[in-house]
């Protein structure tokens, strides 16, 4: 994570296999161009109501799976695993972006 955050800002949440990432938190909240991003690993764990919290984004990756769709005026973003194939499900990343106090998010398959 030291030489992630030599090129760019960094926030990490641990997920259910990083029992090693003890100084990793289960969740963050952190801001980017005035928009406040909620992550967390696994959505089913989700114990808050986003929109109150004033989030604009909630991400998300424990599923593997690709995915977004908004609720209640909240992106809720899973950008699935750009590691090793997961069950049958494509490799992926996704990308935030954030334009005039607004926020979409891009998944890009990388392999089917």
């Amino acid at each position: 994570m030291t030489s992630l955050r030599e090129i760019a800002p960094l926030v990490a949440v641990r997920g259910n296999n990083d029992k090693w990432a003890t100084d990793i938190a289960d969740d963050n909240v952190s801001e980017f161009g005035g928009l406040t991003i909620y992550l967390r690993h696994d959505l089913a764990g989700l114990d808050l109501d986003p929109r109150a919290a004033g989030f604009a984004a909630v991400v998300t990756g424990h599923s593997h799976q690709p995915r977004q769709f908004v609720k209640d005026g909240v992106l809720y973003f899973n950008p699935g695993s750009a590691g090793p194939r997961r069950f049958t499900l494509p490799i992926a990343v996704g990308k935030l972006l954030i334009r005039a106090g607004a926020i979409t998010g891009e998944l890009i398959v990388l392999e089917p």
